[in-house]
């Protein structure tokens, strides 16, 4: 019996911390989570025996999305099953041609809340690198980062690619080259900062924060 082909979907964030997750947590073949994460049966033996990604902190593709409890248990009763990735609500990001970034208008006015998340999550990437993921000037990022912004007091940092203003791919290449340039390795465990802060931003809908505006202290240069 043919194999059936498997559909094309949207690569996973972070491939080898979900497969970690996956062979922690589950009873999915290595195959199956091969398949789920874009990685060879080798590389998933291998991060099972820790001969590769040693200190890796698993990530839950349910808890962000990418996989339904539904899904997971079906394939965990079929060892020949596909896991399919669970569609997201935002629409993807399409390849584009070199050049500028072009943003719709009604994504322009999210630009400074993305610059804000990268500034206090990911430090590493430069504003060389920020400018050519979301679109944007070193002034503004610079502006931003000394909080001589106009809207500095209604920053509410996001993540980019949650906005629609790159692609989870695009992020985390730049993430990784801004790791690689700091000197750092990119398979590392990531800091728990890099996961979108859903507590705060609860906090912040529901008018509960007294702050008054974005903190920027932890990211401000001494």
């Amino acid at each position: 019996m043919a194999k059936p082909l498997k559909k094309e979907t949207t690569p996973l964030l972070m491939p080898k911390a979900t497969a970690v997750w996956l062979i922690e947590n589950t009873a999915l073949t290595f195959r199956q989570i091969a398949e789920f994460t874009n990685l060879t049966e080798i590389e998933i033996e291998a991060l099972a025996n820790e001969d590769i990604g040693k200190g890796i902190v698993g990530r839950n593709p349910i808890e962000h999305g990418e996989l339904t409890k539904e899904e997971l248990d079906r394939c965990e009763q079929d060892p020949a099953g596909v896991l399919v990735i669970a569609k997201r609500d935002l629409p993807s990001v399409q390849a584009r041609s070199k050049g500028p970034r072009y943003t719709p208008v009604s994504k322009r006015g999210d630009k400074p809340d993305a610059i804000a998340y990268i500034l206090k999550h990911c430090a590493e990437i430069s504003d060389a690198q920020i400018c050519k993921l979301i679109g944007t000037t070193k002034p503004t990022i610079e502006a931003i980062r000394e909080r001589t912004h106009p809207n500095t007091p209604n920053l509410k940092p996001r993540h980019p690619a949650e906005l629609g203003l790159c692609s989870y791919t695009e992020f985390d290449a730049a993430y990784r080259k801004g790791l690689k340039a700091a000197g750092k390795d990119p398979d590392a465990p990531l800091p728990t900062s890099y996961k979108v802060e859903e507590d705060e931003s609860k906090k912040d809908d529901e008018g509960k924060s007294t702050s008054g505006g974005f903190d920027f202290s932890n990211f401000l240069s001494s």
